[in-house]
C-alpha cells in the first residue's frame, strides 16, 4: 500500500535506523514530488500521486513543528530525531536553508539532546545554500544507490539530468561530515535483474564510498510495500557480506534487514 505522509509534520515513528523519529515533510500533504522516481519508493511512482497542494510555507512549518514539540515535551515521547522525509526530495523546497534554521532553534529549545536529520537523494548537494543546510544538520543522510548509469536510470530514474560522478564529488566537498545510504534489492523490473548485490555492483560502489570517507554508511534493503510488486529483499547474509567489506575499510556501518 502506497504511503502519502501529512504535512508539514507527521509521527513520531518508529525508524529502523534512527529510533524515535518525528517526520518533517517538506512536500504537499496529497501527492509526491521528487527528483528520483525510485521503483521501490514506497510513496509510490510520481506520476500516480501529482499533488494539487501547494508546498507547507517556512511559517507553516515552524508553527507546525513547534506546536507538535511543545506537546510531546509535555506528554511524550521524547524524540530521538527529528527526521525531514515524507512525499519527496525536501532539499527541493525553495526555503529549505531557513526552515533548517528554524528547526535547529527548535530543537535547541525543546528537545536539545534530539538529532536533526536529513534524508536526500543528493541532487540538490551542488547548491551552495542546501549544502551548507546540510553540513549543519547531525545526520547529514545521503543517498547513494549505485556507481552503474545503467542501473540507476532503472532503478532510481532521475527525473532530470543526473551524473554519478558530479554526485560523488558533492558528497567529498562535505570532508567527512556526510552519511552514505545505500538500498541494496533483488527482484526484476520490467524483466531486467535488479539485484545489486553481488560483486559487479558492490565492489564498485564500495570504491565510490572509500572515496567519499564518510562518518557512516547505512545499508538497507525494502521494508515496505513497493510500486513494483517483483522486488525482493535482500537477505540478511547478502546485507552482512556487503557490511563486512565496508567494515574492512574502517568505515562504521549500521544494517537494516
Amino acid at each position: 500500500m502506497t504511503v502519502i505522509y501529512p504535512s508539514p509534520i507527521f509521527g513520531p515513528v518508529h525508524s529502523r535506523r534512527l529510533g524515535v523519529s518525528l517526520g518533517i515533510n517538506l512536500l504537499p500533504a496529497d501527492g509526491k514530488v521528487c527528483t528520483f522516481d525510485c521503483i521501490y519508493c514506497e510513496c509510490g511512482f510520481n506520476a500516480d500521486h501529482r499533488p494539487k497542494q501547494s508546498l507547507p510555507t517556512r511559517e507553516e512549518v515552524r508553527s507546525a513543528l513547534e506546536a507538535r514539540l511543545q506537546d510531546m515535551r509535555q506528554n511524550g515521547p521524547t524524540p530521538d530525531v527529528l527526521t525531514f522525509a515524507g512525499n519527496g526530495e525536501p532539499t527541493a523546497h525553495p526555503h529549505f536553508p531557513e526552515i533548517i534554521e528554524d528547526t535547529l532553534a527548535l530543537r535547541d529549545k525543546y528537545f536539545p539532546n534530539a538529532k536533526v536529520s536529513v534524508l536526500s537523494n543528493s541532487t540538490f548537494i551542488h547548491r551552495p545554500a542546501v549544502f551548507e543546510a546540510l553540513n549543519r544538520v547531525d545526520n547529514n543522510i545521503l543517498k547513494l544507490d549505485t556507481v552503474d548509469e545503467e542501473y540507476v536510470r532503472v532503478l532510481d530514474r532521475p527525473t532530470g539530468r543526473y551524473s554519478i560522478r558530479e554526485i560523488i564529488e558533492g558528497m567529498k566537498a562535505f570532508k567527512g561530515n556526510c552519511i552514505v545510504q545505500t538500498m541494496f534489492l533483488k527482484g526484476g523490473y520490467k524483466g531486467q535483474d535488479m539485484d545489486n548485490t553481488s560483486d559487479k555492483f558492490v565492489l564498485p560502489w564500495l570504491k565510490a564510498v572509500k572515496e567519499i570517507a564518510p562518518r557512516q554508511v547505512m545499508i538497507y534493503t525494502i521494508d515496505r510495500e513497493t510500486p513494483d510488486h517483483d522486488l525482493q529483499k535482500a537477505t540478511h547474509e547478502e546485507l552482512d557480506r556487503i557490511a563486512a567489506r565496508v567494515r574492512e575499510t574502517d568505515i562504521p556501518v549500521s544494517v537494516s534487514y
